[in-house]
C-alpha cells in the first residue's frame, strides 16, 4: 500500500494504486454468487428467509448463500491499517494511507444497475451502509468516512456489478474539508445553512428535478457535469448515521426515481454516486448531508482540468427540464400510478 502525497502548494491528495485496469469478465466476477471464494469473506451476508432479512456471515471456507446483499474488506483496498506509519514535509509531503475499504454489493445480479434495483433493495443497502459508517466511526484513526458508487464503463470502476465502496481515511478529504469551512463560515456571517438557503431557492424552481416526503433533487446552479443533479434531505440534518428508517425508506425512493430516470433521459449513461458527509467525530465543523450525481457524458477539456472551469453544452434547467419529465414517470411507476 502507498502513501498519500500532497501537491506541492494546494491541498490535492493522491494515492498510488496498483489496482488491475482491465475491466472485470462478468462470467468471473468476483462480486456474483458462486464467486464469493474470490474475495474477503463477508462480515455480513444479508439472506431473505421466511420473510424476514438474517444477517450472517462467511466462516473460514464456507460461505453464505443465496444472498441479496454482501459486505467485506476489499482485496485491492485503496487503504490500509497495516500501512506504514511514515510522513515526509513540504515540498515532498506525504502521509500514511491509513485506513479500512470495504465492498458493499447491492445486488446478487450482475445484470443489475443502481437504476434497477427496486426501492426496496435500495432501503436494504443503504440500512447496511449506514451500519458500517457508524461502526467504523467507532475505530481510532477513523477522521472521516467516504462512501461513493460507480456505475458504468466510463465511471472508473473495472467490475460493472453494482457495488459501493466505503473508504476511510485519517484526514477529511479536500473538498469536503473545503465544503465545511465554506459551509461555517456562511453559517457565521449569514446565520443561515447554505443548504438549507439553497433547497428554499431550489423547490419548485427550474432547476427541481424531483420531491418526495422528505427529499429533493435538483441540477446545481454551477455543475461540473452535464445532469448532473444533487440529493438533499429538505429539513436540515447534518448526520446521516442517525436518520430513521422512513427517512431511509424515502431516500431509497427518489434514488431508484431519479437513477431510473436519468438512464432513461440518457442511454448506458456512466456516472458516479458519491454521499458528501459531515465528518461525524466530535467537535467536527457539519455540513447538511447530501448525495451528489455526476453523469460521465463527456471528456474534461484542458480548461476543466488546469483551471477549474467547467464547460456544459446544456444548461442546469434543461438539463432539470428533460430529468424532472423522466424521473416522475419512474416515480409514478414505482408508486403504482399509471
Amino acid at each position: 500500500m502507498g502513501d498519500m502525497r500532497k501537491d506541492y502548494v494546494s491541498e490535492r491528495f493522491m494515492i498510488v494504486s496498483k489496482q488491475n485496469s482491465k475491466p472485470v469478465d462478468p462470467k468471473k466476477s468476483p462480486y456474483s454468487p458462486g464467486n464469493e471464494s474470490m474475495t474477503n469473506p463477508s462480515v455480513l451476508s444479508l439472506v431473505a428467509k421466511g420473510g424476514m432479512l438474517q444477517r450472517l456471515q462467511d466462516n473460514e471456507d464456507e460461505y453464505v448463500e443465496g444472498w441479496s446483499i454482501r459486505v467485506f474488506e476489499s482485496k485491492n483496498p485503496i487503504v490500509s491499517i497495516d500501512t506504514e506509519n511514515s510522513y515526509s514535509d513540504r515540498p515532498f509531503y506525504s502521509e500514511p494511507a491509513y485506513g479500512y475499504h470495504y465492498i458493499v454489493v447491492a445486488s446478487p445480479n450482475q445484470k443489475d444497475t443502481f437504476a434497477t434495483i427496486d426501492s426496496e433493495q435500495w432501503s436494504n443497502v443503504l440500512v447496511v451502509v449506514q451500519d458500517r459508517l457508524r461502526w467504523l466511526y467507532t475505530h481510532k484513526g477513523v477522521t472521516y468516512v467516504s462512501i461513493y458508487a460507480d456505475q458504468g464503463e466510463l465511471s472508473g470502476s473495472n467490475d460493472l456489478h453494482p457495488h459501493l465502496n466505503v473508504i476511510t481515511f485519517s484526514t477529511i478529504p479536500p473538498i469536503i474539508e473545503e465544503e465545511t469551512e465554506a459551509s461555517h463560515k456562511i453559517l457565521n456571517e449569514k446565520g443561515v445553512c447554505p443548504m438549507c438557503q439553497t433547497i428554499n431557492e431550489e423547490t419548485g424552481g427550474p432547476r427541481q428535478v424531483l420531491q418526495t416526503e422528505g427529499f429533493i433533487a435538483f441540477c446545481p446552479w454551477s455543475p461540473s457535469y452535464p445532469y448532473e443533479f444533487w440529493i438533499s434531505p429538505k429539513k436540515h440534518i447534518t448526520s446521516f448515521s442517525k436518520i430513521t428508517q422512513k427517512e431511509i425508506n424515502d431516500l431509497s425512493l427518489i434514488l431508484r426515481a431519479t437513477l431510473g430516470g436519468l438512464s432513461k433521459t440518457i442511454k448506458n449513461v456512466s456516472y458516479n454516486l458519491v454521499f458528501h458527509l459531515s465528518p461525524e467525530k466530535k467537535n467536527s465543523r457539519q455540513i447538511h448531508w447530501h448525495i451528489e450525481i455526476y453523469p460521465i457524458t463527456k471528456p474534461w477539456s484542458g480548461l476543466e482540468r488546469g483551471y477549474g472551469i467547467f464547460l456544459n453544452d446544456i444548461s442546469p434547467e434543461q438539463a432539470a427540464e428533460k430529468l424532472g419529465a423522466s424521473c416522475r414517470k419512474e416515480l409514478a411507476n414505482l408508486v403504482g400510478i399509471v
